[in-house]
């Protein structure tokens, strides 16, 4: 049973962490894009921004990118320090 428990809590750990910023934060689920590899291809960049920001420190997806919005230069040296 803890076996199960722990799958479960695992589960809405990702689903809390990834899915929710993706649906809530980027507003995926209104998303135009829709024809060929292009949903693919942005959902994996939004992931990618995702980890980007949370590896360096940002709890706060949102806050972090108001953040890195108001320098031009801040979103190219994360990607560079990665």
């Amino acid at each position: 049973m803890d076996l199960l428990a722990t799958w479960v809590q695992s589960h809405w750990e990702i689903e809390n962490r990834l899915h929710w910023v993706r649906d809530v934060t980027f507003d995926e689920d209104r998303s135009q894009v829709r024809t060929g590899n292009a949903p693919r291809v942005m959902a994996a960049l939004r992931n990618t921004a995702i980890t980007l920001l949370r590896l360096h420190g940002h709890p706060n997806i949102a806050a972090a990118l108001r953040h890195h919005a108001r320098d031009t230069d801040r979103p190219i040296n994360l990607l560079l320090a990665a």
